[in-house]
């Protein structure tokens, strides 16, 4: 009797051990690295041998809109070509002296924008994460690129204070007119020395 009990034990241990090792291998946690730096907030898992990435993620890697159609199960991620360079009166520049006030524009020239916006703006990140609004329009402004897929935007003159060493990062945004949340489109980053 004490036999068959210590049987029966021993193979329910051992599935349900068995059971966790598989389930543990089923969705494993994938290490994701963008332009050689380490992104550790995107949320990625290996299934078999095929990893997964969510699409919101996926969306703020490359620098898209995502758009999730709940009815027809479809993700959609629209990424349209926007440059950014900056000007201080005729010189463009990218790097600026630690504490110097900076007044500067910003020239952006979009294309290949194959979904309609209600509004976009720039920002201008310091290196501790705190985000200065530049410029931006909405909609409803008269000089607004509505249904567009090309358009330039230059901001207004704009003085910043760089008043630490570090990376300062220049952010175009847009927001799609389906009502979701104003999504990076472009990236620039000024050094601070």
């Amino acid at each position: 009797m004490k036999f068959r009990k210590l049987l029966i034990l021993t193979a329910v241990l051992t599935l349900s051990f068995g059971t966790g090792v598989f389930a543990d291998t089923l969705g494993q946690k994938v290490k994701v690295i963008f332009n050689k730096q380490d992104v550790s907030d995107i949320d990625a898992t290996l299934i078999g041998k095929d990893a997964y990435v969510s699409a919101g993620a996926l969306g703020d890697l490359v620098q898209g809109m995502v758009f999730w159609d709940d009815s027809a199960k479809k993700v959609s991620i629209y990424k349209p070509n926007v440059h950014m360079f900056l000007m201080s009166g005729s010189t463009s520049f990218g790097t600026v002296a630690k504490q110097k006030t900076q007044e500067f524009q910003v020239y952006a020239q979009i294309d290949n924008l194959q979904t309609s916006i209600s509004s976009f703006k720039i920002t201008i990140t310091d290196p501790y994460g705190d985000s200065t609004w530049i410029d931006g329009l909405s909609s409803g402004d008269a000089n607004f690129p509505s249904d567009k897929d090309s358009f330039w935007f230059t901001s207004k003159k704009f003085s910043y204070e760089f008043k630490y060493t570090g990376k300062y990062t220049v952010r175009f945004w847009m927001k799609p007119t389906d009502g979701s949340t104003m999504q990076v489109v472009s990236e620039k980053t000024v050094i601070s020395k």
